[in-house]
């Protein structure tokens, strides 16, 4: 399968207080984490979307075959990443795969069970406590509704109302910790899933 992937990580962190992105895993940011891990999926191209403190994440990427575009419009959602990742990958005719910088306990494993399922099925995305969510592999048809999305919405909708067995689930608890609150870092450090602040 040929597929693209596209990394989320334009937030500005206000609930957490600092940037999500910076936060580490093995000594390593979970923004360069989160690229490294989508290059190892066998992504043909990897888009990574920044919008707040660009500059300062930029260099979290030297050196990964990961191009950075900046999303103006970061606070306008997650919408607006997405539609400035569909720019990015004007041309590309493959699914694409989504994933965010903030769920500490992703692995490869993850994004290879999400590649092979699609694969199957046409997409394959994360369920989340029933509801379908990040990290999911869109197929090329619902990727080019990207730019049709709008504020804080990502393709969690238009999953779910895909017709039986057109989406493979990936059921994957741990990947319910995302990190928009202090709690949710402490959580996460406990676990052993970020390194201690």
């Amino acid at each position: 399968m040929d597929f693209a992937a596209v990394l989320l990580a334009a937030g500005a962190s206000r609930r957490l207080g600092q940037p999500k992105q910076l936060l580490r895993r093995d000594g390593e940011s979970l923004l360069r984490r989160g690229a490294r891990l989508a290059l190892a999926s066998g992504a043909a191209r990897t888009v990574v979307v920044l919008g707040a403190r660009a500059e300062r994440l930029g260099a979290e990427l030297d050196g990964l075959a990961a191009q950075s575009v900046l999303n103006p419009d970061w606070q306008d959602g997650m919408a607006s990443s997405l539609a400035t990742a569909a720019r990015a990958l004007a041309g590309f005719d493959g699914a694409v795969l989504v994933l965010a910088c903030d769920q500490p306990a992703l692995e490869l494993a993850h994004l290879l069970a999400l590649r092979d399922g699609a694969t199957a099925a046409g997409c394959a995305a994360t369920e989340h406590a029933g509801a379908l969510g990040v990290p999911a592999l869109i197929s090329a048809q619902l990727w080019r509704e990207a730019t049709g999305v709008r504020g804080d919405r990502g393709f969690g909708a238009a999953l779910a109302q895909a017709p039986d067995g057109a989406v493979w689930r990936l059921r994957a608890p741990e990947l319910e910790l995302d990190l928009d609150t202090p709690d949710d870092v402490d959580a996460a450090i406990a676990r052993g899933w970020l390194d201690p602040l």
